[in-house]
């Protein structure tokens, strides 16, 4: 299974507390932190829902 970067590069003031909740669940807790996940589809889901926060990289 393949691995992705994923790093937060956007605040999550003004999120709701769901959105909150998915990025603690991915580990995501500081600005420009960066957490390396299995591209699962539970994850890739996560991932898609906070889009709008997050850069994701592939990892070779």
């Amino acid at each position: 299974m393949a691995k992705i970067k994923v790093t937060l590069v956007k605040s999550s003031i003004g999120s709701t507390k769901r959105q909150k909740a998915v990025l603690a669940a991915l580990g995501l807790k500081k600005m420009n932190q960066t957490v390396e996940h299995d591209d699962s589809p539970q994850v890739l889901g996560m991932v898609r829902k906070m889009s709008h926060l997050l850069k994701v990289e592939e990892v070779k």
